[in-house]
């Protein structure tokens, strides 16, 4: 089995070395993802549901890098600095995912590589269709 790698371009992938996603056969898997803006800086700053949401757009595209979609996805694990907010994050979580909501587990964490960062998102993913 072949592995498919799709990288974003952020510095951090050849510094950490790793991809942005990877896929193994049928299974899809999306590396820890912050909310990046186009410019390299961090979107948002202070927002947390605009934060998850830059967070799984960035994610949606990756899994179409490899052939996936956002309804293929089996498992989120979302990492907060803030788990006072969940509210925030799970309404741009339950609006990426609509009728399609895979399962998923929020943690608190003391901090991300940026102190301006309020969440990080991974995703698995499962590609039944050829």
């Amino acid at each position: 089995m072949a592995f498919q790698r799709v990288f974003s371009g952020a510095p951090w992938e050849s510094r950490v070395g790793y991809c942005r996603a990877l896929r193994a056969g049928e299974r899809v898997f999306v590396t820890g993802t912050a909310s990046v803006a186009e410019d390299g800086n961090v979107y948002a700053p202070g927002d947390a549901y605009a934060q998850a949401r830059r967070c799984l757009e960035i994610i949606a595209e990756a899994l179409r890098g490899v052939g996936a979609a956002m309804a293929d996805v089996t498992r989120t694990r979302m990492f907060v600095t803030d788990i006072g907010r969940w509210e925030e994050f799970g309404r741009a979580h339950a609006e990426a995912f609509g009728p399609h909501p895979p399962t998923t587990s929020m943690v608190e964490v003391s901090r991300l590589i940026d102190p301006e960062m309020l969440v990080e998102i991974e995703a698995d993913a499962v590609v039944l269709r050829g």
